[in-house]
């Protein structure tokens, strides 16, 4: 009996775990963000003042906030794209999901640094450890992809190849991008910080592929579903 089908399941089984545990870590990560959210106490707020104002005084902390949690959010959405393609995992492939997931934990404290210092003089130090950190992210993510693909060894065997190269082709937009952001930091603020949001956009939309698999042809020559 073909050994083919027992290796295809414990290697789906073996990437299904490292997906399940990837999630996880996003899912913690992206919850911690609302942390930095603060109601404002009923006995803190000045007799003539109103709630209202009290909270508009927090939109540095909703902005962050809601830049992160679309980065975050982009960002899993792309990590399960690549698990799409990804039938296989070895040694080298966990360590380098590993470090994307330490630098994805890694945003809270940024995005409480930006909050807090956006109106500051060291503004601009806040922005560039944000900016800083979504460019380790997009490294991480190239070196992932890039080492799964490669020769196509983790790939599953009906990975369309032209989606394959589409992503490969997409991540290289990230890192230069990223470390355009970060150079932003030190010249305007508000530039980074939108550069930043708007890469997460860029992803979010960017080379969604209509098809996973190519089509398999079976013994009679049509091409299955």
């Amino acid at each position: 009996m073909s050994s083919v089908a027992p290796d295809a399941e414990r290697d789906e089984k073996e990437t299904g775990r490292i997906e399940a545990f990837s999630d996880g870590v996003f899912a913690i990560a992206i919850t911690l963000l609302v942390l930095d959210l603060k109601v404002p106490h009923s006995s803190e707020l000045p007799p003539d003042s109103r709630l209202i104002s009290a909270l508009l005084k927090q939109w540095p902390t909703f902005l962050a906030y809601v830049i992160s949690f679309a980065t975050i959010l982009v960002m899993w959405v792309n990590h399960h794209r690549l698990f799409n393609h990804i039938r296989r995992s070895n040694h080298t492939f966990l360590f380098l999901n590993g470090l994307l997931l330490f630098f994805v934990t890694f945003v809270p404290f940024p995005t409480a640094l930006l909050a807090e210092y956006i109106r500051h003089p060291e503004a601009r130090v806040a922005a560039a450890v944000y900016a800083g950190t979504y460019f380790a992210i997009a490294i991480s993510f190239t070196l992932l992809w890039r080492y799964a693909a490669g020769r196509g060894q983790l790939l599953d065997a009906r990975a369309d190849l032209s989606q394959v190269e589409a992503i490969t082709k997409q991540y290289r937009y990230g890192p230069p991008l990223y470390l355009l952001a970060f150079v932003l930091a030190f010249v305007y603020v508000p530039a980074s910080v939108g550069m930043c949001f708007a890469l997460a956009v860029f992803f979010a939309f960017k080379g969604s592929p209509k098809q996973i698999f190519a089509p398999q042809s079976g013994e009679d020559g049509r091409i299955k579903p």
